[in-house]
């Protein structure tokens, strides 16, 4: 070690002399400098242990010592036990085993005793260094395989660069998995070169450093296909089984709790009930392509037949964000993660800048090709839309009473109707840009500064239609025009412009039901609030009247 036993002795006792006093420790050192490896700079790890069943802190004091930053942890022996005991529980599923788990059983299985060595002994007879050696390289290995599964799906789908930055981390997964199996378990990679110096086996070493170093540059795929070969072939050298490159073993799955709806030509995606994707035209095309269950390859040939260039790499986009999976056959499910980094969930994208969010056709989207976090949760989405349908299904029916008010010479009816218009109109607006639960009718014209400031001259239409009165035919057909108006300004800005003329006739009220059932779908899926108890019929009809001969 880079420091004497009585270097350390002596940082230990001033170390113990700011705790407070009176427990009886046995203490190791852990980490790089009780493996060997260490610099100056270098932490001093110490590892108090007690005789007790205590729940002791896990998080370490950091003191400083002589210049020297020391780091004390404490355990009893009943937390270490705890440890090992869920280690070799964990051991038989590497993939799920924590990285937590393994670092602390191999800091103290390699630590160097400093006091109470008997208790010491005690607790690191609880797991042979051999059976821990097998647990690491076991865990390792895994890593390497699905680091190297996932470069060669990369690497199909088109995404060079991005494959050999996964070969390269399978390539430190794979000698780190030949390392342990050498006795050489010390989990973090910046001491390799020690480690390897250490194994003594030149060949192997030198290997290793020769791939290492000569990755290829990026955007050249035929240099990234050679890469990923030349290390497959060295990993199954280290005896590394269960991965070729061969992308027909990976077939595309379903992920759990995604389900995909469509209202006109929008494909929506959500993801756990909680999060919606609204995904482009060439994003939506290509998802529509997909033949779950079906290898890789053929999933790709059939995205390409769809017109989309490069289609790869939107699959490439719905693998990282979890909306399919990648299985090896015989292998599970293809989830890649680097050395000591948490454990990987799906990636989830900034949430989309698009205003407004929502139109009666679909979520906005970025770009034809944008897969997009819309930033609602996925229930606030749902009931927005449906209220979006249903203010401009309000919206419908004000207009069509007011023509008749105006008809009749009902002056005042025409008055109220025209500002349940307006009212109605402002609702839709809201509902577009994701406001849920919306303003009260009498608060909508004031609450408009919620919203981005090119929406402020709708505010001023709509004050000044709503301070008005009706008294004789001209002005009642003045009001039906500036209306009129109104709301075909107000659905230009809230994506609802081609909305149907509900009550013209049974062709558009057809058309209503149609669109408002795509949306309620998805609301009763999503337990959303309904906009009304009747919704729920249009759901039970499949979109239809309920009252209406089949």
């Amino acid at each position: 070690m880079i420091l004497t036993e009585d270097q350390l002795q002596d940082l230990l006792d001033k170390s113990l002399a700011e705790l407070p006093p009176g427990a009886d420790w046995a203490v190791v050192l852990e980490g790089s400098i009780a493996e060997g490896f260490g610099n100056p700079s270098s932490d001093i790890d110490f590892l108090l242990v007690a005789r007790s069943e205590d729940d002791l802190p896990t998080m370490p004091s950091l003191l400083f010592v002589d210049g020297r930053r020391v780091e004390i942890r404490t355990r009893s022996m009943r937390q270490l036990a705890d440890q090992f005991r869920a280690l070799e529980k964990g051991a038989g599923r590497p993939g799920r085993l924590s990285e937590d788990l393994l670092n602390r059983c191999q800091r103290l299985l390699n630590s160097h005793p400093l006091r109470g060595h008997a208790l010491v002994d005690q607790v690191k007879s609880l797991m042979p260094k051999e059976r821990f050696a097998r647990i690491a390289a076991d865990w390792w290995a895994h890593r390497a395989r699905q680091s190297l599964r996932h470069a060669t799906a990369l690497l199909c789908l088109g995404e060079p660069d991005e494959a050999v930055d996964w070969t390269r981390a399978g390539l430190v997964q794979t000698i780190k998995f030949w390392a342990a199996g050498q006795g050489e378990t010390y989990l973090e990679p910046k001491w390799l070169s020690m480690q390897l110096d250490r194994a003594d086996h030149p060949a192997v070493r030198d290997g290793y450093w020769e791939l290492e170093t000569t990755a290829p540059a990026p955007g050249d795929t035929d240099a990234a296909r050679a890469y990923l070969t030349a290390c497959l072939a060295f990993a199954g050298e280290l005896g590394l089984t269960g991965v070729s490159a061969r992308p027909e073993r990976l077939t595309v799955e379903r992920v759990a709790a995604v389900t995909t709806w469509q209202t006109d030509a929008r494909v929506h995606v959500v993801r756990g009930r909680r999060e919606v994707f609204a995904l482009g035209d060439r994003a939506g095309a290509v998802w529509r392509s997909l033949v779950l269950g079906r290898p890789l390859p053929q999933v790709l040939a059939a995205a390409a037949d769809t017109g989309v260039a490069e289609p790869g790499r939107l699959l490439a986009t719905f693998v990282r964000y979890g909306l399919i999976r990648l299985a090896w056959k015989g292998g599970g499910t293809v989830t890649p993660a680097l050395p000591l980094a948490a454990p990987p969930g799906p990636v989830t994208p900034p949430p989309s800048t698009a205003q407004p969010l929502l139109s009666v056709r679909g979520a906005a989207v970025s770009g034809p090709e944008a897969v997009d976090l819309v930033p609602l949760p996925a229930e606030r989405f749902a009931a927005a839309t449906m209220a979006l349908v249903w203010a401009n299904i309000v919206t419908e029916n004000a207009v069509e009473d007011l023509t008749g008010a105006l008809q009749r010479g009902q002056w005042r009816v025409a008055e109220l109707t025209a500002r349940r218009a307006v009212h109605a109109a402002l609702r839709g607006l809201f509902s577009a840009y994701g406001v849920n639960p919306l303003p009260a009718d009498t608060d909508l014209v004031r609450r408009i500064d919620l919203l981005p400031p090119a929406t402020l001259a709708i505010r001023t239409r709509a004050e000044e239609l709503l301070r008005r009165t009706v008294s004789s035919v001209e002005q009642g057909d003045e009001l039906l025009a500036d209306l009129r108006d109104y709301i075909a300004q107000v659905r230009g800005t809230a994506g609802a412009d081609a909305f149907p003329l509900s009550f013209d006739s049974a062709d558009t009220w057809r058309a209503t039901l149609e669109l408002s059932y795509d949306w309620v779908r998805i609301g009763a899926h999503l337990d959303a609030e309904l906009p009304l108890e009747e919704a729920r019929d249009l759901v039970a009809s499949n979109g239809a009247q309920p009252h209406q001969a089949a």
